[in-house]
């Protein structure tokens, strides 16, 4: 888990300029205890960083996308994600619940208001909290904007993939029976949710392997290593079993609500980050967004794709979160 929470809050001396400022766990009910750090300088410009999945998690890497001689930034692990306890709970792990817990962070710091930055799945959460309280909001910063519907999923793995890499497709549909590939991503949400190892394992390899070859613009491999995927001792991945739950409930938005309520986010500034080849989150889905958030800017990274260590897409990442904080 890492350095006692203790430990690191009370420490009269950092080790390097993007270490903890503090560390806790907070409590937001429901059994559920979040994992919340804070870097940078405690007068500093607060900002928060909200992780992909939903499950994967914060990592040491994101802190240094926050100058720290200029901001009080904020980094936790959403609920069942990461270090939060209880680890992989999908009980009261809703949109909702999520925005709550960010509220409860904000007003337990005494932010007015705050700069929300946030990748792909990070991107889902970071506009619909902005749009339940854009009075809370300073900027927004997006890359790889995901709207969180079911088009999105079916364009990723039902066009995108069968056209880019039908071989990896072919793989994706082998480790399930003939009668469910019709509905392969009903079928893969329902076995990755199942208490049998035998079906979940597999499925849950499967899905993060062909999600990780999608999402990288030059990925290693790009067939699915099947030895692998079906091997029992090999471990589990965490984030399909969250993004599973979430996909079965239309990650708990009604169809087309970012967009069809994005005035709610009028006279917020923000700037998407946008890899041209991304095949999660495609540049469609950005523009879509822009033409119904007019105070939004596009900074297309060419030769990118989904990841945000794709070349280019980080560094526009850091000059972005900059330029809103001075805007």
């Amino acid at each position: 888990m890492g350095p006692d929470a203790t430990d690191i809050a009370t420490s009269g001396k950092r080790a390097d300029r993007f270490a903890p400022l503090s560390v806790q766990y907070m409590s937001v009910g429901d059994g559920h205890e979040i994992y919340v750090e804070t870097v940078g300088r405690a007068d500093g410009i607060p900002a928060v960083y909200l992780h992909g999945g939903p499950g994967s998690g914060c990592q040491p890497d994101h802190r240094r996308l926050f100058d720290p001689q200029r901001f009080h930034a904020v980094l936790f692990d959403q609920r069942g994600a990461g270090r939060s306890r209880a680890k992989g709970s999908r009980e009261a792990n809703t949109l909702p619940h999520l925005i709550a817990d960010m509220e409860a962070i904000r007003e337990s710091l005494g932010f007015e208001r705050w700069l929300v930055v946030g990748g792909s799945w990070g991107a889902t959460l970071a506009l619909a909290y902005a749009q339940a309280y854009p009075q809370c909001v300073s900027g927004i910063v997006l890359r790889a904007t995901f709207l969180g519907t079911r088009e999105e999923l079916e364009g990723a793995f039902l066009d995108r993939l069968p056209c880019l890499y039908p071989g990896l497709y072919d793989d994706f549909l082998s480790l399930l029976p003939p009668e469910e590939r019709a509905r392969s991503l009903e079928a893969y949400w329902q076995r990755i949710l199942d208490n049998d190892p035998a079906l979940h394992g597999p499925a849950s390899r499967a899905w993060h392997d062909t999600e990780r070859i999608l999402s990288e613009h030059k990925p290693a491999k790009t067939r699915l290593d099947l030895a692998s995927v079906n091997d029992a001792t090999r471990g589990l991945p965490s984030t399909p079993f969250m993004e599973a739950h979430y996909f079965q409930n239309g990650c708990f938005l009604k169809p087309g609500q970012l967009l069809e309520n994005a005035g709610q986010l009028k006279g917020i500034p923000g700037t998407i980050v946008q890899g041209r080849y991304d095949l999660l989150c495609p540049p469609s889905t950005a523009h879509a967004l822009l033409k119904v958030w007019p105070d939004a800017t596009l900074r297309m990274v060419e030769a990118a794709g989904h990841s945000l260590y794709d070349p280019g897409v980080r560094d526009a990442v850091i000059e972005a979160i900059d330029g809103l904080s001075r805007a």
